[in-house]
Order: C-alpha cells, then sequence, then structure tokens
C-alpha cells in the first residue's frame, strides 16, 4: 500500500506522547547510522530530517502513516541515536525518563527496528540494545545498513559477524542508497502491524 507522511510531534516526555491508536514501529541505532536515510528511503519522501551531525535528534519524533483516505494506519517512532561522543552527558541522562518509558511501556508498540552498521564491527552499545529488549519481551528486528558499500563476501562476512556478535537468528541487510532489502523491510513492519493483538 502506498503511504503518505504526517509529521505528528517531538516528544521529550512520557506525558506528550501521542494517545495510542494504531500500530507503532520504533526505529533505533547508533547516531550516524542511517536511521534518517531509511526513514525516508521506507516513505519515498523527505519525512525525517538528514542531519550532517550525528545525535542531531533530541526527541522522539512520531510519523504518521496515512493511506489514501488519509487514515492513520501506522506510526514510526524516530528515536535520539546513541553512543555519539559529543553529546552532552546531561542530555544523554534525560533520554530514561521518556525512551525508557516508551520500549517498556507503550502497548501500540509492535515492532522495534534496531538498524546496526554493516561496515563496521559490532558494537557494545547495539548488543546492550538487543539484551534489554529480549529482557523486555520486545518484539524486534536487527537491520544492517549501508550494505551498498559491501562487496559480497565481506557483506555476508560482516552479516555473521552481527548475527553472531548478538546471538541473532537472522539480520536483514538494507541499503537506503539502492533500496536494497526496503521492500523486504516493509513487509516486516507490515506483517507486525497487522498482527491481531489477541
Amino acid at each position: 500500500m502506498r503511504y503518505s507522511t504526517q509529521f505528528l510531534l517531538s516528544a521529550l516526555d512520557a506525558a506528550q506522547f501521542p494517545v495510542p491508536t494504531v500500530p507503532e514501529i520504533a526505529f533505533l541505532g547508533r547516531s550516524n547510522v542511517g536511521k534518517s536515510s531509511l526513514l525516508n528511503a521506507l516513505v519515498g519522501e523527505k519525512a525525517a530530517k538528514v542531519s550532517q551531525t550525528p545525535g542531531r535528534t533530541r526527541a522522539i519524533n512520531f510519523f504518521a502513516l496515512l493511506d489514501p483516505r488519509q487514515q492513520s494506519k501506522l506510526i514510526f517512532a524516530d528515536l535520539p541515536g546513541y553512543g555519539y561522543a559529543k553529546i552532552s552527558k546531561s542530555i544523554s541522562a534525560e533520554w530514561p525518563k521518556f525512551i525508557d518509558p516508551y520500549l517498556a511501556e507503550r502497548e501500540t508498540l509492535k515492532l522495534c527496528v534496531c538498524l546496526v552498521d554493516s561496515n563496521i564491527p559490532p558494537q557494545p552499545n547495539d548488543g546492550k540494545l538487543v539484551d534489554w529488549l529480549r529482557h523486555a519481551g520486545r518484539e524486534f528486528l536487527v537491520v544492517a545498513t549501508k550494505t551498498d558499500r559491501l562487496s559480497g563476501n565481506a557483506r555476508t562476512r560482516n552479516l555473521l559477524l552481527i548475527r553472531n556478535a548478538f546471538d541473532l537468528e537472522e539480520v536483514l541487510p538494507v541499503s537506503a542508497k539502492t533500496g536494497a532489502g526496503v521492500k523486504e523491510l516493509w513487509n516486516r513492519i507490515e506483517s507486525a502491524g497487522s498482527e491481531d493483538p489477541s
């Protein structure tokens, strides 16, 4: 289905979250993992602002995905990146006040899309996120970004490294630049969003 995108709000506090109505998909990852580029590749428009400065997203940004009748079908939640050294500790210290409650308690959150950079070794921060989501009982999918920068052999090797490091059955390779893997990611998102809550 073809969606249009509507920016809803930026939340810095759990009280600012939109009223839970439709299924939500959260996007998480390190600050320079290419999250905004992938979001824009998914929706086919410049919904998320792509910054040259990693760590620019400070809030949870919510986007509604509207069907041709302008009915909201899904909400994408773009979470602040982590692991970027230049972010002040005071800002990072604020994050658990609204990010942890969102991930732990949001009843309409159906899937956490965890983005990892396929060009670098598996990072401890990403492993902590995966462990946290497992402990919280959240459905999650690890997506390896920027795979267009790797040759076939290097891509296979690096994906295997990620799978082994985080004890995963699968890692979905994608490229926002070439569109590789975007359709497969959409299929997973729509499947998660259409599951019967009962």
